[in-house]
Formats: C-alpha cells, structure tokens, sequence
C-alpha cells in the first residue's frame, strides 16, 4: 500500500501525550495498515525543550507553539495540555488555520464547545473529542453516529474513577471515607487535593458534555445539580445492603417534556442495575433511547493507556478524512435547540433519610406529620441499632425513612422542618436519592 504522509502536532508530553506517542511507536504499521498513512509526528510542545526527557530523546520538541499553529504542513494538532488556558486559546487558533484539532481536554469542551466549533467554521476545520468523557469508553462518537436514529431519553453513568473506588473500598471492605481515599491517593488513583473528583466537579463537566449531545441543547457545567461523596458513611453502605442497594455517584441526564435534569450526587441503585457492578476504577454510561432501548458502555476511564486508545482512535478518524477531500467525519456539533435545564428542587425522586431522634412516645409520629404536611409518602420506615459513625446516646433512636417518588422540594422542606424539631430530631445524618 503507498504510503501518504499526514503531519501532526501534540500539545503537551504529560501522562497522556506520553501514551500517546508510545502508542503511535508502537502501532505505526498497524496504524499504516488501517489508513494507508503515514503519521508523521512533526512537533511535540512541551514547557522547556531543554528539559532531557529520557525515552524521548529523538522527538522534535519545542516550547513555540507558533512553529506548530504557523507551519501550514501540520494538518492534525492533538491538544493534551489539560486545563483551560492556554489550551483553549491553541485550539481556537489551529481550527481558524484549517488545522483539524483531536482534544481530551473536558474542561474546554464543557464550558467552551461553541468557542471551538465557530473557529472550525471559519477554518473549515474539524473537532474530536472521544477522550474528554470516559477515558478509553467510546461514547461519544456512538451517541452521535450510532444512536443518531434515537431520540435520547436518558444518559446515567459512573464517569469519576477516583470516586468509584474510594466508594467500592467503603462498600466492599468497609472501609471510611477517610481510609478509601487515602488508599486511593496512594494508588494514585486520586490527587493530593481530590476536591475536583470527589465532590463531582469532574462528573458535571463530563455530563454537560453527554447532555449536550443527548439532548440537541448546549448544558453548561454550571447548570448541573453537584453534590460530593464526603458525607456517605459506612452506615449508610449498610442499610442501602439491607434494602439491596448499592451507593454510587452518579451523573444522571433526562430530558422530561422538552425539559433538561442534569444532576450528578450520590445515589442509591438496585444491586441487579447494570451500573451496580462496575466497580472499583472502572466507568460506565447507560442510555435509554427510543426505539434503541438500554445500552451500556463499560471499560477503564482513566489513564495514558485507556485514554491514548481514544485519542489515536479519533486521530485516525481525522487523518483519514483530511485525506478525502469534502470528507466531514468530526464530531459537528449537535447543539439545535435551547431547552431549559430544571433546576434540582423541580427534579424527582425517592430519598433515604437517615436521622436520630429522641425515644420517646410519639416522637416517631411527629416526624411522620412533617413528612405529611409536605406531600411526602413514606414507603419504609426502620429503627437502627446505633452504629459506629454516631453510636446511640442514652434516649436516642437511629431512624432510616425511605420514601416514595416526590418533588426534590417538598424533600427539602421536609428537612428543614426536621432541623428546626430540636425537641424530637437529634441529627439529620445523611439524605440520599434512590435511582433505578
């Protein structure tokens, strides 16, 4: 097969762009045998070319960005940088020069899709961005071209590797929350400051970016519900086994009559759900289309490996549609409408409230009345026998209430009013949705 030579560029030689270049090494005749090309690495961007980089050595390295966005011979500019800026601002200026841009880079393409996809207008250029959302999953390509048939009612998935284990360790091992994500900082599984994983900062930025595809409207990180994992407790793990469930955090995207949830929180599911078992760092996405049905996409979601896999993937796809002239196979955008996004007290689902209250008679149907006089239906009740999170006082009573499906505001109102009871309810320890 003669052999046509497309040049590329990588930003950035970090955990990520080091996989890259060892996969595009170690592929390179595979990788020639499935496009007929060869994928020649003319730049690679790096903060100090001086810097010795052992293992690479012979890579054309610069800390210009300008010898790669001004050498019109490189057509493929793959961005791994990480972070906002500059990344954002090479991206832009590489799709005004024509060049096709292949990002894993979540933060950008949550907050700054629309940014990218005008410069690709006017370069005539093309986006990917497989990697931004599940690490070696594919996802994105199949929502777009797939599923394309389907009118999206649903996309659920475990996109946080760092808090699935941390939350696996606590259900399997029974483990603190505090123990967990020590181990995992170890492993290297979470970062010395893991706030952007465990409290579903990471999880909105990648559910903005499946909502928006699902949904055919532009969801922002800012518009999604985010609620952390720090406050589930072993406690909680256990009587979510009693009632067979298992506690994940989730990031859940409906549309419900023309209307957007987006919402990522801790959240109860039946142990026979198909995200259930995805455990330890492992993510998965399930879909619900019509008329496609339940899908699930399961695999590694982090890591040079898992997410070089889909950056070479997509730059496959890319080089072999600038070698078709008139060719368009990127990721286009698939924004059309602008549909509201419900704000969480509009949302609906059960709840598990786990409190402690005073043992004395009528307590109990005290704090049923509450429930009551805001619309919210109890569908189980059981009293607990202390644990280790906040052991029985003398006169107390640990209380676990599962309700049926409610507005997340009549929820709220609930609590409140059960905080302002001093004379009846101790603590409010944990309230956490049930899905599934």
């Amino acid at each position: 097969m003669e052999k046509q030579t497309m040049r590329i560029a990588i930003l950035g030689l970090g955990t990520v762009g080091s996989g890259v270049v060892r996969l595009l090494r170690e592929s390179r005749e595979m990788l020639h045998l499935k496009t007929g090309l060869n994928l020649e690495l003319a730049k690679v961007l790096v903060r100090d070319a001086r810097r010795p980089r052992p293992g690479f050595e012979d890579l054309p390295l610069t800390d210009d960005v300008d010898e790669i966005l001004g050498d019109p011979s490189i057509r493929i500019v793959v961005e791994l940088m990480g972070g906002i800026e500059p990344a954002r601002t090479y991206m832009v200026e590489a799709l005004k020069r024509g060049k096709t841009v292949v990002t894993a880079n979540k933060d950008v393409m949550a907050d700054y899709d629309k940014d990218l996809y005008d410069a690709g207008e006017i370069g005539d250029a093309e986006l990917y961005f497989e990697a931004s959302v599940g690490g070696g999953i594919p996802i994105i390509r199949p929502l777009k071209e797939s599923l394309a048939a389907n009118r999206m009612e649903l996309v659920m998935g475990i996109v946080n590797g760092t808090t699935n284990y941390i939350l696996t360790q606590m259900s399997q091992y029974g483990k603190s929350y505090e123990e967990a994500l020590r181990e995992a900082q170890e492993l290297g599984y979470a970062e010395p400051d893991p706030t952007n994983d465990v409290q579903g900062y990471d999880a909105a930025r990648k559910l903005a970016i499946l909502s928006s595809i699902c949904f055919l409207s532009r969801v922002k990180p800012g518009m999604v519900y985010t609620e952390g994992i720090t406050r589930i407790t072993p406690r909680d793990i256990e009587y979510g086994r009693r009632f067979g469930w298992v506690v994940k955090l989730l990031a859940i995207g409906k549309e419900v009559d023309g209307k957007i949830e987006a919402r990522v929180h801790p959240a109860f599911i039946p142990e026979g759900h198909p995200l259930a078992n995805v455990s330890g760092s492992l993510n998965a996405v399930f879909t619900v289309g019509d008329p496609v049905g339940e899908s699930m996409f399961f695999g590694r979601g982090a890591g040079a490996g898992p997410t070089a896999s889909a950056v070479v993937s997509d730059l496959i796809a890319a080089a072999l549609s600038k070698r078709t002239p008139g060719r368009r196979a990127g990721d286009a955008s698939t924004v059309f409408f602008e549909k509201p996004v419900l704000p969480i007290s509009e949302t609906r689902s059960r709840y598990y409230l786990r409190l402690h209250a005073t043992d004395a008679p009528g307590s109990l149907a005290r704090i049923a009345e509450r429930f009551g006089l805001h619309e919210v239906s109890l569908a189980q009740v059981v009293q607990g026998s202390g644990g280790p999170d906040r052991p029985n006082g003398r006169g107390s009573a640990e209380l676990v209430l599962v309700t049926h499906t409610v507005q997340d505001a009549n929820m709220q109102a609930v609590v409140r009013d059960l905080k302002e009871m001093a004379d009846t309810v101790i603590s409010v320890d944990n309230v956490i949705r049930v899905e599934g």
